[in-house]
């Protein structure tokens, strides 16, 4: 027996809906009927797009048809044992050898077992999809609500998905028998939900803790500070240490996406674009009685040395 692929002939993928191979065939269909087409091998072509569609449009066949797996197109094969005793009852062995028939005559015949007696049909588990949702991060650290419109076949559904507080980027959640219908009593398949967080004016999300840039003056960083810095829920004061550098990392607790995570302030030390007067004059007396030489190089220590005591 020869592999045929019919989702070639049509130009569809292997996980084409039912509406797309409709749409597939009636294009081709137009364009390949011969009483239409001056193509000499139309006829030929207008044959073999009618038999791929009858077999893609007919759930039970186009199950069977997928169990062949994906062979190269002309290769000759043999379906598996498992298939025959699955979806092709009665051809082989004791009935008609499987190389007798074409692959389009097999499934037109299946369904039929030994004396005409319909099979019994194989449960099969519905298509799993995955889709991706972008939400802000207030809803991300907050739980939130949202719609999905899904094509289902022809049809399109409208799911409402709970997303829970404390997710991420890229997180999948799992939404379990929302995809495709199972077939033959087999179970539905699956959603996998990819959480996309969209950009944020302030915060830069890592995994579930947060980053954002915090500017001080120079004074504030010197002497220390309360300011008032914000968040995903309110503004907070967060005390600025006297000596915070520029660099360092200042960490409010339990402030990120999720209850265990943070939120860090990136210390950025800035100074006025222009001075007043007695603003020029404090900064001269501080150059003058300051003893701080930001760019002294210190000698690294010597593990070997003794220290003094």
């Amino acid at each position: 027996m020869k592999y045929k692929d019919y989702y070639d002939t049509l130009g569809v993928p292997r996980t084409a809906s039912l509406d797309d191979i409709k749409k597939a065939y009636r294009k081709l269909a137009r364009t390949h009927h011969p009483d239409l087409s001056k193509s000499p091998d139309a006829e030929l072509r207008f044959k073999d797009i009618g038999e791929a569609y009858a077999t893609l449009k007919d759930s039970a066949k186009r199950a069977a048809y997928d169990e062949l797996g994906h062979p190269q197109a002309g290769a000759e094969f043999k379906p598996p044992p498992q298939w025959q005793e699955d979806f092709a009852p009665g051809f082989a062995p004791g009935g008609m050898s499987f190389e007798d028939l074409d692959l389009a005559d097999l499934l037109a015949a299946m369904g039929q077992g030994q004396r005409g007696r319909p099979r019994q049909a194989m449960p099969l588990k519905g298509n799993d999809f995955e889709t991706a949702v972008t939400i802000p991060l207030e809803d991300a650290r907050r739980g939130s609500t949202v719609n999905l419109t899904l094509a289902d076949g022809a049809a399109e559904r409208t799911l409402q998905v709970t997303i829970p507080p404390g997710v991420c980027q890229d997180q999948k959640l799992r939404l379990r028998g929302q995809g495709g219908k199972g077939r033959n009593g087999g179970p539905d398949g699956d959603i996998y939900l990819q959480i996309k967080l969209a950009p944020h004016a302030v915060f830069r999300p890592d995994r579930h803790d947060l980053y954002f840039d915090l500017m001080l003056s120079p004074w504030e960083a010197a002497l220390g500070a309360e300011v008032e810095v914000p968040t995903l829920d309110d503004p907070v004061l967060l005390t600025i240490p006297p000596g915070t550098r520029s660099g360092r990392k200042l960490r409010l607790r339990g402030r990120g996406l999720a209850a265990h995570s943070d939120l860090y302030a990136l210390v950025h030390i800035d100074v006025p674009a222009s001075l007043s007067a007695r603003e020029h004059e404090l900064f001269e007396e501080l150059a003058k009685v300051s003893s701080f030489q930001p760019r002294t190089v210190k000698p690294k220590e010597n593990p070997h040395e003794p220290r003094p005591r």
